[in-house]
């Protein structure tokens, strides 16, 4: 079950698929909160909390059960991954680095990309669909 803690949502908009705990609420607007708290651990599961969702791109928090992983993923947008508890690896184009707490990585277009949890561990993904010319806003 997806478990959230008591934070500043403007709705509880959550739900399951498969093993991914998807909340699509944002998070009210000007009220401050501590990311690494705004959501829990669930066992054998990826949860994934959106921050801020736009047409020109979005802000999510995720974490990753030990073991869990995303992959086979192909993005037409560069995407910034930023460790923020743990320790992930992360696989673009076949090249693994291990990336801690603090450290980031930016994935390029339209690579091939796993992100995996070899022990759990959280993470902020940052995605901005502007500047892509050949690609509709709004992807």
């Amino acid at each position: 079950m997806c478990r959230l803690n008591s934070l500043p949502f403007k709705s509880e908009n959550s739900f399951i698929i498969s093993k991914y705990c998807l909340e699509n609420s944002e998070f009210e607007k000007s009220k401050a909160f501590i990311i690494v708290e705004i959501l829990e651990y669930v066992p054998n599961s990826v949860v994934i909390k959106t921050i801020i969702r736009k047409t020109t791109g979005n802000v999510t928090a995720v974490c990753f059960d030990s073991g869990e992983s995303l992959g086979g993923r192909i993005s037409p947008f560069d995407t910034f991954i930023q460790v923020i508890e743990g320790k992930s690896e992360i696989i673009i184009d076949g090249k693994s680095a291990i990336l801690e707490t603090g450290q980031s990585i930016i994935i390029p277009a339209h690579a091939h990309n796993t992100i995996r949890a070899n022990e759990r561990f959280k993470m902020l993904s940052t995605i901005i669909k502007s500047g892509y010319g050949d690609f509709p806003v709004g992807f």
